[in-house]
């Protein structure tokens, strides 16, 4: 039962960086860990972005592809998204989340759910603007 605690969001102009971070209460491996876009204006909707599987398998959605990087950190039991070359339509709550069998299909709008993952962190207001 792994508590995801967030940090790392703010402001940022076009083509500025951001690193967020997720840190579980657990261990987490064994755990899928992906990260997910809400945009502002899109309600429940929410964007797989990127995904670590347990067999430490990443993919990208082609919208951040090349722009961001998924890093798994074990010894503090944490996640990061690093973002490069922020774009406008990159702004929006992001969330990390975890689960030991499911993964989400990376570049899925997932409509008001919670895309099959048992555990979210709190989320994290991105912005990009001039």
């Amino acid at each position: 039962q792994p508590t995801l605690t967030q940090s790392g969001g703010g402001s940022v102009q076009p083509g500025g960086s951001l690193k967020l971070s997720c840190t579980a209460s657990t261990y987490i491996s064994g755990f899928c860990l992906a990260w997910f876009r809400q945009a502002p204006e899109g309600g429940k909707d929410r964007l797989a972005v990127a995904s670590l599987d347990r067999a430490w398998r990443i993919n990208y959605a082609r919208s951040v592809e090349g722009r961001a990087t998924i890093i798994r950190v074990d010894a503090n039991n944490t996640l990061y998204l690093q973002m490069n070359n922020l774009k406008p339509e990159d702004a929006g709550m992001y969330y990390c989340a975890a689960d030991r069998a499911n993964c989400p299909r990376v570049g899925t709008w997932y409509s008001g759910g919670r895309a099959g993952m048992d555990y979210w962190g709190q989320g994290s207001l991105v912005t990009v603007s001039p």
